[in-house]
């Protein structure tokens, strides 16, 4: 069953009246109707209780905290199964949107932002909240094994749910590089879906030790990373990954990389 954009409940929480009603004009003109507005924390989480929205849309500092401690509320409350996080904002340090790419949000906007950028953050929380099968030439994705390496719960939490909502059933989890050197000493897999800055031994070493493997060699390796655009990720092909892409990523740049991975 689609999902109706107008059936969608969005929180948007927003200190300033003036931009709170310039976004929520570009969220109705987006097909986004049922919209309700807070001005802090404080009540922006009286109104995740009361009214369970869908979708939260958030700008970054607040009077009373910031938007770190809203996406904290939601997995306290274990609400991120429900509830997916946009953020809005101007800040552009690295340093300070590693945290929301890593908490598995659906998509960073700008201020200010165009109806495309929006429309591509949209498009990006329906596929997750409904399926779109994966169609393979070489394999039925049912069957497809599939390790997720990620020292982000969240992360892999995330990525699990798009990848079931493409028909795959078996996923198994690993914490960092280690962990996954030791389940891939026991098991084999069709992909390894990786990140690349984790404890002990990370991304690219850990795909170094899947092309020097006998066993697992030929096995597709997608890196998924917040810092995409580091200069110290520009050869990291070399070291084996088949592909890279982006925190966050859109379920659907997510579902083409795939298909080229499995059915080349």
């Amino acid at each position: 069953m689609s999902v109706a954009l107008d059936q969608l409940r969005i929180l948007l929480v927003e200190p300033s009246d003036v931009q709170r009603k310039v976004i929520t004009q570009h969220l109705n003109q987006a097909g986004l109707k049922q919209t309700q507005g807070a001005s802090t924390l404080d009540q922006a989480k009286a109104l995740m209780q009361s009214w369970q929205p869908d979708i939260i849309t958030s700008a970054m500092y607040f009077e009373d905290g910031t938007a770190h401690q809203l996406i904290d509320y939601v997995h306290e409350h274990q609400l991120q199964d429900t509830v997916h996080f946009m953020l809005v904002s101007s800040e552009h340090r690295a340093d300070q949107l590693e945290q929301f790419k890593q908490a598995g949000i659906v998509a960073i906007l700008p201020k200010p932002f165009s109806p495309e950028q929006l429309q591509r953050a949209i498009t990006a929380t329906v596929d997750l909240l409904e399926p779109d099968y994966l169609q393979l030439d070489l394999y039925d994705v049912e069957d497809l094994r599939v390790l997720i390496v990620d020292d982000s719960i969240t992360s892999r939490h995330v990525l699990r749910r798009v990848l079931e909502n493409m028909g795959v059933e078996h996923c198994v989890e690993a914490e960092n590089g280690q962990q996954a050197i030791d389940i891939l000493n026991e098991q084999q897999f069709d992909l390894i879906v990786t990140d690349f800055h984790m404890p002990q031994i990370n991304g690219s070493e850990l795909a170094q030790y899947v092309r020097n493997s006998s066993a697992h060699s030929h096995t597709p390796l997608l890196m998924v990373t917040a810092r995409a655009n580091e200069p110290q990720l520009a050869n990291v092909k070399q070291s084996g990954v088949d592909a890279l892409t982006d925190k966050p990523f859109e379920p659907a740049t997510l579902k083409a990389i795939l298909s080229k991975l499995l059915d080349r």
